[in-house]
């Protein structure tokens, strides 16, 4: 189960009919801050196709993420938090950042391990094979 900053829950297991994009990342983590703009604005062009949520690993949580939120201008990403590392672990991940790609059915459809430029038509076209994907 995870939080948003303003103690709102959300069980992933309850997001499936949709495709999700996970992005698991931490405000200490340099690449993870740069490729948080692209994202927002992958969610802002995929909005109403694809969820993006931005799920903090961050030990301090809420502490170290709405500070973060507050600083920059972000249209559409989610900030998700999980303190506890139980979405990480669970996903088999062990790098920041790792985005992971679900279909409407909850099954993964591919993951990047590490940064990436989420504006680039090639990462668009990920995306796009990945919506369209059985």
């Amino acid at each position: 189960m995870l939080s948003d900053p303003d103690g709102a829950q959300l069980n992933l297991g309850a997001v499936q009919g949709e495709p999700v994009l996970i992005n698991l990342w931490a405000t200490w983590c340099a690449p993870c801050i740069a490729e948080m703009p692209l994202l927002d604005e992958l969610a802002v062009d995929y909005d109403g196709r694809l969820r993006v949520l931005a799920i903090s690993q961050d030990f301090k949580g809420g502490e170290a993420v709405t500070p973060f939120f507050a600083e920059r201008d972000f249209a559409a990403l989610e900030p998700w938090l999980d303190p506890e590392g139980r979405v990480m672990e669970g996903a088999e991940a062990n790098v920041l950042p790792t985005t992971i790609l679900y279909d409407a059915s909850g099954r993964e459809v591919w993951r990047v391990v590490g940064d990436y430029d989420w504006s680039d038509a090639a990462a668009r076209g990920l995306v796009d094979e990945g919506l369209e994907a059985p």
